[in-house]
């Protein structure tokens, strides 16, 4: 007879890698950093010319200084890479449930690789100036002759930021278990990491803009280079902010469904007014569609080509549009009004066309029910982000727009709305009292329709949704569940997966309550658990839905789950206070130039605007 110790030792951990590959991460993790650090020591020494030449040809190719250029087109490419990875790698979670190991999943290459990435173009941003090379006044001296652009000293520590998230996440597996869900804390690190690099990067453009500006230099390089630069980076700005809106977009949201509009807004407001302030008319526009770009390439890859779960993913370009045509009426000169009036039209209209591309294209499109909540946070969400966003493009463009109290108050209020609006929508009590009657109609191949009678009958009366959902077995099963004649019994639109390693069950969202009966669980030892048969005419009561899809996760003392959380929160809290510091250092160092003539301010993707006089 085949023991517990067999099985588990069979089925993938629940609670950490383990340590050999641990030893085996660590060990080349350290190897490449090594690698690293002696590449930015013999270009300090002079013996290794590396980063010299890729730096002029960097410099031919964009118009900007090396030290600039370079970690730019690096860190274009890292995140591209690291945003594939993290797709495909929840869409191999979704469908196959937990890997072997960090070194099992292919799609943890990627993550790292690309990380890594962010944080070599930020260390690379840091070593390359030399001697009297001072990138500008916004500098951080490091040593006697050895000044750091501010933005190169902001990447580094956005990939820092990023990649401790990674030892930190397998620690919190091994405390907590596993937490089957993109919001685990450590996650959210890793991805916020990666998201703000983008903010980091404008910087260092800023400064190498700022630098040629002081040496008497035009911008040189080649036009289709210059666009590539801006549209790409406003649209990683808008690539990044989205991918926190991952779990809805493969139709397993955890969270409540209001998220879904808040998030698209919040997005939405943040990059596109940041852009269309900092870059000028096109900007938005540009960014909205390489963000398409993108993310149709990599759906394509992952779900046909791979043959795994498709990410989804909004629209953005009527939001684009939008904003776009609010600097018709309000000049992106003026971001406050400019931020108001984009932040209505933004969570008004383009709200609206997101409502409707939820029809055409997401795995759970947006319910009537959603309505009014989801439309109210929406705006409110589409309003605080456009605040925040036209102080980033104003901090961005202060070489043009003037430093305002007024709009620092704003982005203040603006954040702390953000804040509230997020913790509101957080809880989810578990809506107790609910029971469920499964019955089953066997249909072949280890599947059947699911019906369920809800006792009381009323519970489903206007839920956000009611489906049956089938995971983690070799791919991902959505089925509504629909009216079934008799008050409160209902079926499902189809047949779902009821054998083998597939998790199905069946989830009820109403309110700010999130619950589930489990249909068909099979046993696993690692954890341990014992499986839950489909049987028909079973009664079960319904529960917070996330104890069923991340029953992975151990029980802990409750203080030991608040250091963890203080613990994660302090390092965010404080990273996010060096990217607020970073814009205001680099508002504080402009020099304004006289405003140059309405024609030539206007010009698309801020291409030929008048160089800044510098300090």
């Amino acid at each position: 007879m085949t023991s517990i110790s067999q099985l588990a030792a069979s089925t993938p951990p629940a609670g950490g890698a383990a340590i050999d590959q641990v030893i085996i991460a660590s060990a080349g993790a350290m190897i490449v950093t090594g690698g690293l650090l002696v590449l930015g020591r013999g270009h300090r020494t002079g013996r290794l010319p590396i980063l010299t030449r890729l730096g002029e040809v960097a410099e031919r190719q964009s118009g900007l200084p090396g030290w600039a250029a370079l970690p730019a087109g690096i860190i274009t490419v890292s995140l591209i890479v690291a945003l594939f990875g993290m797709l495909w790698d929840i869409s191999i979670h979704i469908d196959q449930g937990r890997d072997e190991g960090p070194l099992a999943n292919p799609a943890h290459y990627f993550i790292l690789g690309g990380l890594f990435g962010v944080f070599a173009a930020g260390y690379i941003a840091i070593v390359m100036p030399m001697g009297s090379d001072r990138p500008g006044s916004t500098a951080i001296r490091i040593a006697d002759g050895w000044y750091a652009p501010l933005g190169g000293v902001l990447i580094a520590a956005c990939g820092a930021f990023s990649l401790v998230g990674f030892p930190l996440d397998d620690v919190w597996h091994r405390l907590f278990g596993q937490d089957v869900t993109l919001w685990g804390p450590t996650h959210l690190m890793l991805i916020g990491g990666a998201s703000m690099t983008l903010v980091g990067l404008a910087v260092l453009l800023v400064e190498g803009g700022r630098a040629n500006a002081a040496a008497g230099r035009a911008e040189g390089g080649r036009n289709w280079a210059r666009w590539v630069r801006h549209v790409s980076l406003t649209g990683a700005l808008l690539l990044g902010l989205s991918t926190f809106q991952a779990e809805f977009d493969f139709g397993v949201p955890q969270f409540r469904f209001v998220f879904a509009p808040m998030l698209v807004m919040l997005a939405g407001g943040v990059a596109l007014v940041a852009a269309r302030v900092w870059l000028g008319r096109g900007a938005a526009l540009g960014a909205a569609v390489f963000f398409l770009v993108v993310r149709g390439a990599i759906a394509v890859i992952v779900g046909p080509i791979f043959g795994e779960s498709t990410p989804h993913f909004p629209l953005y370009v009527p939001e684009a549009l939008l904003v776009e045509a609010a600097a018709l009426f309000v000049s992106a000169r003026r971001p406050l009004a400019f931020g108001i009036l984009s932040g209505g039209l933004i969570g008004t209209v383009g709200l609206a066309a997101e409502w409707g591309w939820s029809h055409v294209f997401m795995p759970i499109p947006w319910p009537q029910a959603l309505f009014p909540e989801g439309a109210v946070l929406g705006l409110a969400m589409a309003i605080a982000g456009s605040l925040v966003g036209a102080w980033m493009g104003a901090r961005l463009a202060s070489d043009w727009i003037p430093r305002t109290a007024s709009l620092r108050a704003a982005a203040c209020l603006g954040a702390l709305a953000i804040a509230g609006l997020v913790g509101y929508a957080l809880y989810k009590p578990a809506d107790g009292g609910i029971r469920g009657t499964v019955s089953i109609d066997r249909a072949g191949n280890g599947e059947g329709v699911v019906g369920v009678q809800l006792d009381p009958p009323s519970a489903a009366s206007d839920p956000e949704w009611f489906q049956v959902i089938s995971w983690q077995g070799g791919g991902l099963v959505l089925e509504d569940m629909e009216p079934a004649g008799s008050p409160g019994s209902y079926t499902s639109a189809g047949p779902v997966p009821l054998s083998g390693d597939w998790k199905t069950l069946v989830r009820l969202h109403e309110g700010n309550s999130l619950d589930a009966i489990p249909v068909y669980l099979p046993r696993d030892p690692a954890i341990p658990v014992r499986g839950v048969p489909a049987r028909d005419g079973a009664t079960r009561t319904f529960v917070a839905d996330h104890e069923i899809l991340q029953r992975e996760q151990k029980t802990a003392a409750g203080w030991l789950w608040a250091v963890a959380y203080a613990v994660v929160l302090a390092l965010t809290l404080g990273f996010l206070a060096l990217l607020t510091w970073g814009l205001h250092r680099l508002a504080l160092a402009a020099k304004p130039h006289p405003r140059p003539a309405r024609a030539e301010a206007e010009r698309g993707v801020a291409l030929r605007r008048p160089a800044p006089v510098a300090r």
